[in-house]
């Protein structure tokens, strides 16, 4: 079993910037991917930031250039870094990994964009 915790949501001007970071633990052989997703009120779950155990990145069309997705092994941890804020990347941002055993979720953490 593979167990997310998100941390690093608050309340950002727009503009500004926010670090999320999620901590990976538990049955983590086998992890291929890692990512980001995000869900406003009202709207489907969608893709912020994927990267692959090879460190290869794939990035959601709104957030490309302004979002970036790295890891750190040593540490088990995903970050996401987002520069360049606007209202509409206000949402819950949720970590995900995919691996041999599966797909996991974290709990999610909350970004709010606003003045």
């Amino acid at each position: 079993q593979v167990r997310l915790v998100e941390s690093g949501g608050g309340l950002v001007q727009p503009g500004g910037s926010l670090r999320l970071s999620c901590v990976i633990s538990g049955s983590i052989t086998g992890i291929y991917g890692m990512g980001w997703y995000r869900q406003a009120p009202g709207k489907k779950r969608e893709l912020v930031a994927t990267i692959t155990s090879a460190s290869r990145t794939n990035y959601g069309r709104s957030v490309s250039g302004r979002f970036t997705i790295s890891r750190d092994p040593a540490k088990n941890t995903v970050y996401l870094e987002m520069n360049m804020m606007q209202p509409d990347d206000t949402a819950v941002y949720f970590c995900n990994t995919d691996g041999i055993g599966g797909s996991s979720w974290g709990q999610g953490t909350q970004v709010t964009v606003s003045s």
